[in-house]
């Protein structure tokens, strides 16, 4: 008996009890869908995660600075930044202290308790490319802070789309609205980020001041974080060396008054986070196919008994070990390949849905700064497949041998 024929009388024993064959091939089917369903979901953040910082520019880094000198006061204060960036032009370009917190905005008797303040400067704001550092978002009127502005610590303000819609119904220039009781004039709106409704607490429901003016209104006396640009990707390591130089020399040699971490850098660990969290998940999901595995030797042991008299005819008219051996792991990896199959089409649908949903949700609270995308990849689909029809086969053998053990007079006596 050739393949062909050993496959046609496989599918012949499937068909033949419709609801045991999709029984058993249940554990593989919900194995290869969760699967594929997490690989792609992995996937999809982590290019949602690639795609955010190429916008954000990879060279772009963050310093957090803890340390207080003496223990009575900071040793360190904005101009420190400025003049270290005017020192090494060679590789970087600007820096801005950020400060952020939850503010309470008024306009007239309309009160905003959930928008997001944040203080910084005029660098914030990147000209060659138009648009903020921290979220790439651009201008739709007026301008962002100036030198001046931030200079004099003046009361103006740069709003996100929500409240420009909320506050001022779209005419928010030259308008004043108040800060924890402080006024503030608005002199520019960015444009909106959420790809959906914009929402209160929502990613366009902020506001950029002066770092000192947010300092006094959040009643603190130093700046923790400041935001550094290179002059290009290639040279951020190189910056990050020279900003951690001058702070280990500040602290005196107090690492952990200070961390500098680049863009590339916060990509890289929150990807082997994923990896490792994507890792976990698909161990488990993969006990799924384990379970499949095991439903699969348990019918064809089954399936052994019941042909055990098929099974010494078949040996009685000239079929060997090795046809009967191969006609039921044919019939195991049949039942496992059909299983991966409905698995794989499974696992699309989820994947697709699923990514649909949590890409809507993402985009509503991180903005449009990045798409998300969960298609299941060719790579994660063929895997799963392969390793659908090698578990069938694998635990398809041990009933193949033992029917292939068979006497062949004590299979015709067998009822």
């Amino acid at each position: 008996m050739n393949f062909g024929q050993s496959f046609r009388l496989a599918l012949k024993s499937l068909t033949t009890s419709k609801m045991r064959s999709l029984l058993t091939m249940l554990g593989i089917i919900i194995g290869v869908a969760s699967v594929i369903v997490i690989l792609a979901l992995g996937n999809g953040v982590q290019g949602m995660v690639d795609e955010q910082v190429e916008k954000l520019g990879v060279n772009m880094m963050q310093t957090y600075v803890w340390g207080r000198g003496d223990g009575s006061t900071m040793d360190l204060d904005p101009d420190d930044m400025y003049q270290l960036v005017e020192e090494h032009p060679e590789v970087l370009t600007g820096v801005s202290p950020y400060v952020s917190f939850q503010a309470t905005l008024r306009r007239g008797d309309e009160k905003f308790d959930k928008t997001q303040l944040y203080g910084v400067s005029e660098v914030m704001f990147k000209n060659e490319t138009q648009a903020t550092m921290d979220g790439g978002q651009k201008l739709t009127a007026g301008r962002f802070l100036s030198f001046l502005d931030v200079e004099r610590r003046s009361n103006v303000c740069v709003i996100g789309a929500y409240l420009a819609q909320e506050a001022f119904q779209g005419d928010a220039l030259g308008q004043t609205l108040s800060i924890n009781g402080a006024s503030y004039t608005v002199i520019g709106v960015l444009d909106q980020l959420s790809t959906g409704e914009m929402l209160k607490g929502g990613p366009d429901d902020q506001i950029y001041i002066p770092y000192e003016n947010a300092l006094e209104l959040m009643g603190a006396r130093y700046v923790t974080l400041y935001i550094f640009t290179s002059t290009s990707g290639e040279t951020a390591a190189q910056a990050k060396e020279v900003i951690d130089s001058m702070l280990y020399d500040r602290f005196q040699g107090d690492t952990d008054a200070y961390f500098t971490q680049t863009m590339e850098e916060q990509a890289n660990l929150i990807n082997a986070m994923m990896g490792v969290a994507i890792g976990v998940l698909v161990a488990i999901a993969a006990i799924s196919l384990l379970v499949g595995g095991i439903g699969i030797m348990n019918i064809m042991l089954v399936s052994v008994t019941e042909r055990t008299r098929e099974i010494g005819i078949r040996k009685s008219l000239g079929a060997k070990r090795k046809d009967i051996r191969r006609q039921f792991v044919i019939e195991a990896g049949t039942t496992s390949a059909i299983g991966g199959l409905l698995g794989i089409a499974l696992g699309y649908l989820l994947a697709t849905g699923v990514g649909a949903l949590l890409g809507g949700m993402l985009a509503a609270q991180m903005g449009g700064g990045a798409s998300f995308s969960a298609a299941p990849t060719f790579g994660s689909v063929a895997i799963s497949f392969g390793v659908s029809v090698g578990i069938g086969v694998l635990f398809g053998y041990l009933p193949a041998n033992k029917a292939a053990k068979l006497n062949p007079i004590d299979a015709l006596r067998y009822d």
